[in-house]
């Protein structure tokens, strides 16, 4: 274990959390995600830009990053958005959502 990160600690957007090296069995999956709340799409422009690392990976607004971190990538008024069926659908074919396009799918 020489030279191996075990514990950490850090703070993203203002919100500290401790990782813990679980070992070889304990790996990332879809059972835990963190979730960037975006004001607008630039703003879900550019956490997708700089997180996606696995594009077969991409769909509804989540990603995952180069540390195979699910992250999920959403509109702050994603319940807005959501107003039928029209909006379910086009949802559920995206990859990166885009705002614009949620709202003219009605």
């Amino acid at each position: 274990m020489s030279g191996k990160v075990l514990t950490g600690r850090f703070v993203l957007d203002g919100t500290e959390f401790i990782c813990l090296d679980g070992g070889p069995v304990f790996t990332f999956n879809e059972a835990i995600s963190l979730t960037v709340e975006c004001a607008d799409q630039a703003e879900i422009d550019h956490y997708w830009s700089n997180l996606s690392a696995s594009p077969e990976h991409e769909q509804c607004g989540w990603l995952k990053d180069r540390f195979g971190v699910s992250w999920q990538i959403v509109p702050a008024n994603l319940g807005e958005l959501m107003t039928g069926p029209a909006q379910t659908g086009a949802l559920m074919r995206m990859k990166k959502i885009v705002m614009d396009d949620l709202v003219n799918a009605g």
